[in-house]
């Protein structure tokens, strides 16, 4: 019996660990995509609300638009106060 309840709880623990994961890389993945997915979701918002989300679009793609400048400005702690940045 108490060899059944250690292998119930170490399933639970992997599970645990897979959730944290999973819960680590998408907040990682909102991180980095931030401004556009806040963007795409208040357009879609709006759009259901019978609204027109196109200003919201607009806004994500110049958010994506400025992700994808940045993609090649190498940043570290170095640099990390530069406004340039």
């Amino acid at each position: 019996m108490r060899n059944n309840l250690r292998q119930l709880g170490q399933g639970m623990t992997e599970y645990i660990i897979i959730v944290a994961l999973v819960a680590v890389a998408a907040i990682t993945a909102y991180g980095f995509f931030g401004d556009t997915i806040r963007g795409q979701v208040a357009a879609l918002s709006q759009e259901v609300a019978g609204e027109s989300g196109s200003a919201s679009l607009v806004a994500a793609k110049a958010s994506a638009d400025q992700a994808t400048s940045d993609a090649g400005t190498e940043k570290n702690l170095k640099t990390y106060g530069d406004a340039a940045q």
